[in-house]
């Protein structure tokens, strides 16, 4: 199973977005303590839509809360990665898979990263900017995961409508 996991989130715009892509990939999202905004912040909930109530969420007290509940191999999105998310084989896992993003300003905490200096990664980008939208970064890299499991249980094909709209 995927799971995003975002390490002392900050803006509520941010994870609000990310919760509206995890309920459209059914991936869990754990979320980290301490939290830059209240969980029932009005911005939180009108950037997840009306899909919030779909959304598998846990909340964590600190780091250590975390990895006591939670076995699996963790990934890293750091712009001190060496290596680009896409040549991480994530199918090779037979174990939980976490996603751990960094808070907005600064990231994951250095002493962390250094434990798990293999599983570090980046997505590759111009030396204009130091780094991407968190919630942009969070949607490039799950989806790449579930590329490689070629999307599973999620429909190709839409839903909503007919999947012969456009040619209706």
């Amino acid at each position: 199973m995927i799971n995003i996991v975002l390490y002392e989130p900050l803006i509520p715009e941010n994870t609000g977005n990310i919760m509206r892509t995890c309920v459209a990939t059914n991936t869990p999202l754990h979320l980290i303590r301490p939290l830059g905004f209240s969980l029932d912040a009005k911005t939180l909930k009108r950037s997840g839509v009306n899909y919030i109530d779909k959304l598998q969420l846990t909340v964590y007290d600190d780091y250590e809360d975390f990895k006591l509940k939670n076995k699996g191999n963790y990934y890293f999105l750091t712009r001190y990665g060496k290596k680009p998310h896409t040549t991480i084989d994530f199918t090779k896992d037979k174990k939980n898979i976490y996603l751990i993003f960094g808070k907005e300003t600064t990231g994951i905490p250095k002493n962390i990263l250094k434990e798990e200096l293999n599983n570090c990664f980046r997505i590759p980008m111009s030396n204009n900017v130091r780094s991407l939208n968190l919630s942009n970064c969070v949607a490039i890299v799950v989806y790449e995961v579930l590329r490689q499991f070629n999307y599973p249980s999620l429909y190709l094909k839409e839903t909503f409508k007919s999947e012969d709209y456009l040619e209706e």
